[in-house]
């Protein structure tokens, strides 16, 4: 590529990063890596009357949970949200002036006019239009009026709003990287507002004022903005600039192939956090929907993304967001994660579930219990919301035997002579430490000549009532000894050996 890459995600602080917004952040930020480039957070709040307080300190948030941090734009820095980079301000509401310059140049080019037409009117002529079977849109009424004649009346106090000029059919056309050629006549677009009464620029002008002076060369988003990029191109060339390259990406999809909704469907990358996903198993998995890599590679870093990554290979139909897959690929980094970290996410979950304070993990012992219970149970769960499941064998006096084959287990004629043997063991031990339980379950082995399956699985079921679960040797230490002696006398009341 002869420019330095810049791209540019451009989120309006409206509420939550939905998981569609974080992945269009995602493909963004490995295009801009993968070539050296930059890439550009900027706040897009020009709509005042959707703006949520608070949601630009959390869009960040997360995206610093995600690994996906800005080279320009806005960032935090000791609480506080700060701007960087030599292309500011990176908020569109601190950049009116700038606006006011290139809507003053489209206005002398006779590429935009004031409309000074009321609301009313407006969607009584729509309601006209539709009535007559017409595609809804703004007829033009003001169009004629002379430059100097519309300033007058502007001046005198009389609201409007400056729109786009389209010139009569016309087609306008670009290369979208994904989709191809796109090809639309200006007859079938409405004359866009740019500059709307409250002095703020809508987006479809103040985007293309920002990718211009901010020197975006690629511009990678949803696919719901490709109607309108007819209009963005037609701008860049009435003010003669040259246009960035447009990539438009397929939306993520439920599994009935429906647009991700709120009201049916998780979607805000806050829930996934929330319920224990590590990000590098949700971002691993975002980068799959909707993008294919050139090999069956499915666990990628953030370090082989960006190697592997080309717009080239972005789908031009919709990805289907399938949580099995997702805790699929989520499990794999369970199992890799650093056992500290995962024991800081079991916390809150845990202690929701009503089995630990979060006060108590000051204890270092009681953190280091708890992190053997997390070591036990890390292998069986997709996310760390599914602890709370998992974990009650560790912290109840009692539990409940299911599943058939755990009731065979309990059944088995030979687990009274296999409790003796480990309730004596267990007494005679000052704790049960690391080694405790591998050499114990061989000793008992030896004594009674029972191995595999008729050994391990009846006494695991007889501590957690279950015949399949979490290593037994690891099992003992993390119920310590007076646990252990108080389940063997739970299972003898159940087996009816008291």
């Amino acid at each position: 590529m002869d420019k330095k890459v810049r791209v540019r995600f451009a989120p309006s602080p409206t509420g939550f990063v939905h998981i569609g917004s974080l992945r269009t952040a995602l493909y963004n930020y490995l295009f801009a890596r993968k070539h050296g480039g930059d890439y550009i957070l900027r706040i897009e709040d020009t709509d005042r009357t959707r703006l949520v307080e608070g949601a630009i300190e959390n869009m960040l948030e997360i995206f610093d949970w995600a690994g996906i941090h800005n080279d320009e734009g806005v960032r935090t820095e000791n609480g506080k949200v700060v701007q960087h980079g030599a292309f500011g301000p990176y908020i569109q509401s601190e950049r009116l002036e700038i606006y006011q310059k290139y809507i003053d140049e489209l206005l002398e080019k006779d590429k935009a006019y004031y409309c000074f037409c009321s609301r009313e009117r407006i969607e009584r002529v729509k309601e006209e239009q539709m009535a007559r079977g017409d595609t809804p849109k703004y007829d033009g009424f003001c169009r004629g009026i002379p430059l100097a004649e519309a300033r007058r009346r502007a001046a005198s106090g009389e609201p409007y709003v400056i729109r786009l000029k389209f010139p009569e059919n016309t087609d306008i056309s670009f290369e979208d990287i994904v989709r191809g050629r796109v090809t639309v006549n200006t007859n079938d677009l409405d004359d866009q507002v740019l500059m709307k009464t409250d002095g703020f620029p809508t987006y479809h002008f103040a985007v293309v004022v920002d990718d211009h002076l901010m020197e975006i060369t690629h511009v990678i988003r949803g696919e719901e903005w490709v109607i309108s990029t007819p209009k963005h191109v037609f701008l860049f060339e009435a003010f003669g600039w040259e246009a960035p390259r447009f990539v438009h990406l397929p939306n993520i999809l439920n599994k009935q192939r429906k647009k991700l909704s709120k009201r049916h469907d998780d979607v805000a990358a806050y829930d996934f956090r929330n319920k224990g996903y590590l990000p590098e198993g949700l971002i691993n998995y975002l980068a799959l929907v909707g993008w294919s890599p050139d090999s069956e590679q499915e666990i990628f870093s953030m370090e082989e993304l960006t190697q592997h990554f080309s717009l080239e290979r972005i789908s031009r139909s919709g990805g289907i967001f399938d949580v099995d897959k997702l805790n699929y690929i989520n499990s794999h980094y369970m199992k890799t994660c650093d056992l500290d970290v995962l024991t800081e996410l079991a916390v809150p979950h845990l202690a929701a579930a009503g089995y630990i304070a979060e006060e108590e993990m000051a204890d270092q012992a009681k953190r280091d219990w708890v992190k053997g219970v997390v070591t036990l149970l890390r292998d069986r769960i997709s996310h760390m919301s599914e602890i709370r499941d998992e974990a009650g064998i560790f912290f109840k006096t009692t539990y409940e035997v299911v599943g058939e084959e755990s009731k065979a287990a309990l059944g088995v004629a030979h687990l009274p002579q296999l409790l003796d043997v480990l309730e004596r063991k267990v007494r005679a031990a000052d704790s049960i430490g690391d080694d405790f339980g591998k050499a114990t379950l061989k000793e008992i082995q030896s004594e009674t000549g029972f191995k595999g399956k008729d050994l391990f699985m009846p006494v695991r079921t007889a501590l957690i009532g279950e015949a399949h679960g979490p290593d037994l040797g690891l099992t003992l230490k993390v119920l310590g000894k007076e646990n252990v002696l108080s389940r063997i006398a739970y299972a003898r009341t159940l087996i009816g050996n008291k």
